[in-house]
């Protein structure tokens, strides 16, 4: 079974046994306010510019890795 199926069905499965009703209504509201088409985002020129730099950059190597990136965020935390 697909693990879509699989996320599914535990859901489903979760869902029969709340008793609780404002609850139910709750996620109700939830699922029936979120669309299940894929929505297209119209990106600014500043996003797009931002997206063409992050693409210039893993092209020429100037990439760091998310252990350096913690690190260094954390120095800068503590030095403030």
């Amino acid at each position: 079974m697909a693990t879509v199926d699989k996320i599914r069905n535990a859901l489903i499965d979760k869902i029969l046994t709340i008793r609780n009703k404002d609850f139910l209504i709750a996620l109700d509201k939830l699922i029936s306010t979120s669309s299940t088409e894929e929505q297209s985002i119209e990106l600014s020129s500043e996003q797009k510019e931002m997206l063409e730099m992050s693409e210039e950059d893993i092209k020429s190597g100037r990439l760091i890795s998310q252990e350096a990136m913690d690190k260094r965020n954390l120095e800068w935390l503590n030095g403030m």
